[in-house]
């Protein structure tokens, strides 16, 4: 099948998707932000320019689209039908991208987290997904409990 708007219109129309502070973007760092977690975001001098940085937890969070990401497993990982050809390296080398980024956060001392756009979805799913990379748990009020606190919730103690 071909395209059906021209060139310049499909550029055009390319140069208008988001690249930062996109809706799940905005999604995971409300979340996170009720939480009570506080971080930078698109930090320059990091590789990748992570969506999320949480410089005292070592910890970087990339909000990745299924789509631009390749995704696996997910619905939205699907190649366009047309000019194949051009969308197939284009996917290849964002995943490269994303490997080389990835390894080199981690050799400098960075934990990478990534968090696609379909966990972003649904609340509930994002916010287990989010309690999971944070490893941490709340009081039973929505608020979170440092590690050492863990303990006291789980004993019903609260804190």
């Amino acid at each position: 099948m071909t395209d059906t708007l021209s060139p310049e219109k499909r550029s055009w129309v390319m140069s208008r998707v988001a690249s930062k502070n996109t809706s799940p973007e905005k999604r995971v760092r409300s979340m996170l932000h009720r939480m009570g977690y506080r971080f930078r975001i698109h930090r320059k001098g990091l590789p990748g320019k992570p969506d999320i940085v949480m410089a005292g937890r070592s910890l970087v969070i990339f909000v990745h689209g299924c789509f631009w990401h390749r995704h696996e497993g997910c619905s939205a990982n699907r190649v366009p039908k047309s000019n194949v050809e051009f969308w197939e390296e284009k996917f290849k080398r964002n995943v490269e991208r994303d490997a080389r980024n990835r390894a080199e956060l981690e050799s400098m001392g960075w934990r990478v987290e990534v968090v696609w756009e379909c966990e972003t979805k649904k609340e509930e799913d994002l916010d287990r997904r989010l309690r999971g990379i944070m490893g941490r748990v709340d009081d039973g009020n929505g608020y979170a409990v440092s590690e050492p606190d863990v303990r006291k919730v789980a004993d019903g103690e609260g804190v």
